[in-house]
């Protein structure tokens, strides 16, 4: 998942009276009124692929543009696609308001455990869904399109079906395609008949019900369109959308893809078994027009689009539009510690500077709203701790942080504390000046260090072997509704580049590990549930090496007339439940 899913607009305030130039210097009121006039006489001039010629439908600015309208072959950029695979397909299950699993593309489903231990499901299919062009939704659909994620650039998403291990394997050291083919007959997912899917994983996962619902490597692909067709046909049947394909089963299918203007235009799909859910005076929208622009702001001020991001904390310090919404992500932005440096090598330090830190005053007036919490997983998330179990981890405590603190050799020299450098919706400049004025009140010296090159300095070591940061500040977004998805980052080969696999031989993360096993196998949820908790107690708690700070929220402006157009909790761009007022003008328009 990325960290930011928008950048900063030049020249665009929403302040009454100083903005910043394209320069970033701020520009005075009179030099303010000329800079605005200018911009309006730019963006009604412009035309063509810029993205303001006048056009049907719902118009959404978007911060990227999908790499790929292929579901099954998708790349490690992923997410710029997500918000047309969302709108035009849908998996096997889905996801309730309260983020548990429902029905999806299957109506109802069993679980067992076979002799070897495997999980087995067993999926119904709805007998009602159906392609975009008319065709039935068959299970021989999912095993066309999963045998294809797993020749696709992420395949190895898909190691959880048993016999995937041995497909990446082969593909891993070049084997010949009739190997790597024979292999994948072998692998555990099978159409018993039409409408019943059987899908065997190498072992017990709690969390995959959860991922079929959102990771779109587990969409179906439609075989009867796809069987027999060269690789080369393959990629111009999704790189060149036209005559109703790529299909969808979804309320919007692509009709075209510009690349060279940045838009991809969607079209209403009368036939899908999942339209919006229309209230008295609304309809679908017949046309929706992503595109992307780095003046979407002043576009939507002039009323040319009708979606924008709000990717600028510190505009939102300044003034906040009346239509502003926000949506709760599914998300902890928290502080990690170098655990390979003196002194924070000591668990006991680590609890003590975490104990330091107030997050109430953190995050106090720097957004509209705000959830400070000192928990990993978000309590809106399934299966997480409780209060009772969260108060057993590290929270305000100052006078024992001051106490712990006190005479700790090698807190004399400063910590380096590292963020990523930028405007975006979380406010880091101003987290980490008072994560260092906080730490500073119990006797810490933090100096700060803003870096364009966040990922790779963090994994930077020195001549000496270790990191060469103290502390760093990055944000942590789940890929699906399920604990799972927060441990995987701190798990050996995560990409935490905390260190924490040296501390006291490698025992803690062992352990950690053995936790995430247990509850990912778990046979049901109360089971999973306890072994959750401990592992967050582990990470967070034992061996502090990380001190949770908040849950962050995504801010975004929409005009009034649509309904249903917002951001799902995994921070993509939601337009499922679009739909748009019957006296709206987009209403009256036919793709």
């Amino acid at each position: 998942m990325p960290d930011d899913q928008g950048r900063r607009v030049p020249g665009f305030s929403f302040s009454g009276a100083w903005s910043f130039g394209v320069e970033g210097a701020l520009v005075a009121p009179r030099a303010r009124l000329r800079w605005w006039w200018y911009l309006v006489a730019v963006v009604a001039a412009s035309c063509g692929p810029c993205g303001f010629q006048p056009e049907p439908g719902v118009k959404v600015v978007v911060p990227s543009m999908p790499a790929t309208l292929d579901w099954s072959h998708s790349d490690p950029d992923s997410w710029a696609n997500y918000p047309v695979m969302l709108a035009t397909q849908r998996g096997l299950t889905q996801l309730q308001p309260d983020h548990t699993v429902g029905p999806g593309l299957a109506e109802r489903w069993e679980r067992v455990t076979d002799a070897r231990g495997r999980d087995v499901y067993t999926f119904h299919l709805r007998q009602d869904v159906r392609w975009s062009n008319g065709a039935p939704l068959v299970a021989r659909d999912f095993v066309v399109g999963w045998r294809r994620a797993l020749q696709g650039r992420e395949r190895g998403e898909m190691a959880d079906i048993d016999g995937a291990s041995e497909v990446l394997a082969l593909q891993e050291r070049g084997a010949p395609e009739a190997e790597v083919h024979a292999a994948m007959e072998r692998v555990g997912v099978e159409a018993v008949d039409s409408h019943t899917l059987r899908v065997m994983l190498a072992r017990p996962r709690s969390y995959f019900l959860a991922r079929v619902a959102n990771v779109y490597l587990f969409y179906p692909a439609p075989s009867a369109d796809l069987e027999g067709k060269s690789d080369e046909e393959v990629r111009d049947y999704f790189d060149r959308p036209r005559e109703g394909r790529p299909l969808a089963l979804g309320p919007y299918r692509v009709d075209q893809w510009d690349r060279a203007g940045e838009r991809v235009r969607l079209v209403y799909n009368p036939g899908s078994a999942f339209p919006p859910p229309l209230a008295p005076g609304e309809v679908p929208a017949p046309v929706i027009t992503l595109m992307k622009s780095e003046i979407g702001p002043a576009l939507y001020e002039r009323g040319r689009v009708e979606f924008v991001f709000v990717d600028s904390a510190a505009a939102l310090r300044i003034h906040r539009p009346a239509d502003l919404r926000r949506e709760p992500l599914l998300s902890t932005y928290f502080l990690a510690f170098n655990t390979e440096k003196a002194p924070l090598d000591r668990p006991e330090v680590r609890r003590a500077l975490s104990r330091a830190l107030d997050r109430e005053a953190l995050v106090a007036g720097l957004l509209p709203a705000a959830r400070p919490s000192h928990v990993l997983l978000p309590p809106e998330l399934p299966l997480a701790a409780n209060a009772e179990e969260a108060g057993r981890l590290p929270h305000y405590a100052p006078e024992q942080a001051r106490a712990e603190l006190a005479g700790v050799a090698g807190l004399g020299r400063p910590l380096r504390l590292v963020y990523r450098s930028g405007d975006g919706f979380v406010p880091e400049v101003a987290i980490a000046e008072r994560v260092a004025a906080q730490l500073a009140r119990v006797g810490v010296k933090v100096v700060l260090e803003a870096r364009s090159d966040f990922s790779a300095e963090i994994s930077r070591r020195s001549a000496q072997g270790p990191r060469t940061y103290d502390l760093y500040l990055r944000r942590l977004g789940a890929d699906y509704a399920h604990p799972n998805t927060f441990f995987t980052l701190f798990e050996r080969e995560g990409n935490h580049q905390t260190g924490w696999e040296t501390q006291a031989g490698g025992e803690p993360l062992a352990r950690f590990e053995r936790l995430l096993e247990a509850g990912d196998a778990a046979p049901d949820d109360v089971s999973a549930r306890a072994r959750y908790v401990e592992a967050q107690e582990v990470l967070v708690g034992e061996q502090a090496v990380i001190a949770p700070l908040y849950h962050p929220d995504r801010y975004y402006r929409a005009h009034e007339r649509l309904r249903g157009l917002d951001v799902d909790p995994f921070n993509f761009l939601a337009l499922r439940a679009l739909r748009v007022t019957m006296d709206s003008p987009v209403a009256q328009e036919a793709p």
